[in-house]
């Protein structure tokens, strides 16, 4: 985002945490990760954000696991940005998240690091040390001031409002931008659940990037279920989200 309207980035949030109990369409082992890149690419995505799987499901930032999903993504859309996150849930201990960063053998283009998490400077120097462009996720003002004082660089601010009510969602976004400083990275503005589309549309009237997809939520703009991540997509680009 930022220069002009062509900047303007759409991001597709393939997974995130949720399972398949969830919503049948969430995309789980590599295959599945790279056909929904490929189909939210065609529909106009310009990067997508994956939570890569161990074989039996479950969300890790080990080595084989980072690899399988980033090689399956890239053989099948070459040239697609794909990111990653690096939640506190994923892997508790700080230290063995930057031991993780450390040792993989295929990176991402960027990763996602909380700024309110233990040991969120320490796991975003190691994405850096690494040449991996560092998304700082700011879920409160409060997270806003501390990631200014990282002495590591962002590329990317992600404004994350994670209350399910639109109205406290934009309240939360208007509170975070409030304290930006001007100049900075630039900024992805989302939100979650039901408030998930009123953030999209508010992101695209202040000229930010957003993203959608089935980390964020399963329903379609009139609430009906979204059948999978390239029917969100559709619909984001729908509201102007290019």
């Amino acid at each position: 985002g930022g220069a002009g309207e062509d900047d303007l980035v759409l991001k597709g949030c393939l997974n995130g945490g949720r399972g398949r109990d969830e919503h049948p369409a969430v995309p789980v082992s590599p295959a599945d990760l790279a056909a929904d890149a490929v189909r939210c690419a065609d529909l106009g995505v310009a990067a997508v954000h994956v939570h890569p799987r161990d074989p039996g499901g479950v969300e890790s930032l080990a080595p084989a696991v980072i690899a399988d999903a980033l090689d399956a993504i890239r053989v099948a859309r070459p040239g697609l940005p794909v990111g990653v996150s690096t939640g506190a849930w994923i892997e508790p201990d700080p230290a063995a998240r930057v031991a993780a960063v450390r040792a993989w053998t295929v990176l991402p283009d960027f990763a996602s690091v909380n700024a309110h998490e233990a040991g969120a400077e320490a796991v975003a120097a190691a994405l850096h040390e690494r040449g991996v462009l560092v998304e700082a996720g700011l879920w409160t003002p409060q997270a806003v001031r501390d990631c200014q004082r990282w002495r590591v660089p962002v590329g990317r601010i992600l404004i994350e409002c994670t209350p399910d009510d639109p109205a406290r969602a934009l309240a939360d976004a208007e509170a975070m931008l409030a304290h930006l400083a001007p100049g900075g990275p630039p900024v992805l503005l989302h939100g979650e659940g039901a408030a998930a589309w009123a953030v999209l549309v508010e992101a695209v009237r202040r000229g930010l990037d957003t993203r959608i997809g089935l980390e964020d939520t399963g329903c379609l703009p009139d609430g009906t279920v979204a059948p999978d991540n390239a029917a969100l997509v559709a619909a984001a680009r729908a509201l102007g989200a290019s």
